[in-house]
Formats: structure tokens, C-alpha cells, sequence
């Protein structure tokens, strides 16, 4: 992993203090409704995204491990919140929620308001909430689906919430629609950062594991 500015002789590389904080995580719960998710103080980071759009596999690719999060083979079927903790020597420090995809045709109607509904009110009021990544296929751009939720954090954002946009898939881009990708993505996110993912090609990888490290330990210096 390439090393950071601002990284010292003697000390570990900011990624790879990051990439190996990631690595911990460890399944802690399933909640069907919010009312069954554990009270948590440390920080806790959401994942979220239209059911196709690469979310198990980018949490997987960023804790470098296989099967943590458990992508179905029916998209849209998984509707429960799942939440791994992060932490070495056993001391928890953060959280990741793998918050089910949204969107997906097969699902019916009643169940997809449902779900808009809990991942809403999750959004609003988890009061434990630090960062909502937005994984984002960029073929087809942020949805209207995407755009709600979105003005759902806003709020949030205004107040000091971290965001972030990853256009997964980027593999799939030439370098022409890659930067078109991301011009148009930064003008919707509205002040949130945007950064190009590929699991294939382990693009944004480090940037995006860094980032999340700052998120879950603002007052730190992973390089330190």
C-alpha cells in the first residue's frame, strides 16, 4: 500500500494502519427494526445503496475479507440492518451498519416503503451516527432514490455528519467517463465527498479505508 503525506520514518503507513483497523470487523447483530439495534456510543458508520449498486462487496474489499457482509442472490431480499464492530485487542471503537439495498423491481411495494421508512428513521435519529457512505454504480448515475436519501441527511450533514459517495464499478469506466462520473456526482452530493471504487482493481481502496479511520477518530493520527 502506498504510503500517505504526512507519514514518518519509523512510523506505520496512515493506509495501512487504516486497511488494518478494517480488517477487525466482526458481525455484532442483525435488527429487523430499529427498535432491536443495540444502544452504542462509539462512532458508527452506515453503508447505503440501491440493491445493485456493489455495497456487500465493497464492505467486504475494505475489511479484506471474503463473506462478512453477505450479499443475497436475490437482490432486495436481505431487510435487515447488520452490524459489525471494529476494534483491535478486543476493545470496540467503531461500528459499520450494512443497511439493506433499496430499490430493487422484485421487491413489492409495501415492503419497499417499509424499508424507506426504518432507513429513515434510522438516518434521522441514530444518535451514534458519524459517516453514511452512498455506494453509487456511476453507469447510471445517483437515482431518485438516492437523491431522497440525501435530503433525509442532510440535515445531519449541516450539523457535522461525514458523507461520503463511492462510485463503485469504476473498472467498468474509460478515464473520460470516469471524470465526467465524477464532476456530476460532486454537483448532486451537495458538499459530501465523492470518490471513484473498483473492488476489481482495489481503486479507492486506501482512500476510502482512510478515510473512515479519520471519521471513527477525529482527534488521532493514524500515522502517529
Amino acid at each position: 500500500m502506498n504510503s500517505t503525506p504526512g507519514d514518518t520514518a519509523g512510523a506505520k503507513p496512515a493506509t495501512t494502519v487504516a486497511l488494518g483497523w478494517l480488517h477487525t470487523a466482526k458481525f455484532l447483530t442483525t435488527a429487523p427494526q430499529l427498535q432491536y439495534l443495540p444502544p452504542l456510543e462509539v462512532p458508527e458508520i452506515a453503508f447505503v445503496g440501491r440493491s445493485n449498486a456493489g455495497k456487500s462487496t465493497c464492505i467486504n474489499t475494505l475489511t479484506q475479507q471474503k463473506r462478512l457482509a453477505f450479499a443475497s442472490k436475490t437482490p432486495g431480499r436481505t431487510q435487515s440492518i447488520n452490524l459489525f464492530t471494529l476494534g483491535k485487542q478486543g476493545v470496540t471503537d467503531a461500528v459499520l451498519a450494512d443497511l439493506p439495498g433499496y430499490g430493487y423491481a422484485a421487491v413489492p411495494k409495501s415492503d419497499k416503503l417499509r424499508w424507506q421508512q426504518v432507513m429513515a428513521n434510522y438516518l434521522m435519529t441514530r444518535e451514534n451516527l458519524r459517516g453514511v457512505v452512498l455506494l453509487c454504480d456511476p453507469r447510471h448515475g445517483l437515482t431518485e432514490l438516492d437523491e431522497i436519501l440525501l435530503e433525509v441527511i442532510r440535515p445531519r450533514v449541516e450539523e457535522g455528519l461525514k458523507f461520503l459517495v463511492l462510485l463503485t464499478k469504476a473498472d467498468k469506466l474509460n478515464k473520460t467517463e470516469a471524470a465526467k462520473a465524477l464532476s456530476i456526482a460532486r454537483l448532486q452530493a451537495g458538499g459530501g465527498e465523492v470518490k471513484l471504487f473498483s473492488a476489481l482493481k482495489k481503486k479507492g481502496v486506501d482512500e476510502a479505508a482512510l478515510l473512515l479511520w479519520q471519521w471513527a477518530h477525529p482527534d488521532s493520527d493514524p500515522a502517529a
